[in-house]
């Protein structure tokens, strides 16, 4: 089974090796037809400290680095 990557961006920096990341989604609602934006913040593994807030970056799923950390931070 293959690892999900999602796109978003850094909303958080400020703990260490850590950074939390926005990824919006959309889609179209099944009956009413609107285009909705719905949205998640993910808690991503940092290594370097190298993403800042604002920046646009890549996250895949990975294992377990602490309570809420699964994903991990691949490019910008």
């Amino acid at each position: 089974m293959s690892k999900k990557i999602l796109s978003g961006k850094v909303i958080k920096d400020k703990n260490d090796k850590t950074v939390v990341v926005l990824v919006k989604r959309r889609y179209s609602h099944p009956f009413f037809e609107k285009v909705i934006t719905s949205s998640k913040s993910y808690h991503a593994h940092d290594e370097n400290n190298k993403y800042k807030i604002g920046d646009d970056v890549k996250i895949i799923e990975s294992k377990p680095f602490s309570k809420k950390k699964r994903w991990e931070v691949i490019s910008k």
